[in-house]
């Protein structure tokens, strides 16, 4: 399944900062960056959950929020993309 995770930590601080390079880092690991703060994950169901787990044990529910969309298995259809930066099709062919 296709999960649009989106995130907005407070960096006012430096824990902040830290928190946010940790979440960054985490959601690096499972999918494709397509804004700032901003991941197209394609996930199975427990790698969603690690992920979950991992990223609201970094983030301060008090300052900090996380959003997950969940556009499934028919995802292309529900994203379309104009302008900068091409669109990363994690099905698609891998050339290496």
């Amino acid at each position: 399944m296709m999960v649009l995770i989106a995130y907005d930590v407070n960096t006012v601080t430096e824990d902040g900062k830290k928190r946010l390079r940790k979440v960054a880092k985490q959601c690096v690991n499972y999918g494709q960056r397509v804004q700032n703060s901003v991941f197209e994950c394609l996930l199975d169901p427990a790698q969603f959950a690690q992920l979950r787990h991992k990223l609201e044990a970094i983030i301060d529910k008090e300052k900090d929020s996380l959003r997950y969309y969940y556009l499934g298995s028919n995802w292309k259809k529900r994203v379309e993309h104009v302008g900068a930066k091409e669109t990363f099709d994690p099905e698609g062919t891998i050339i290496v």
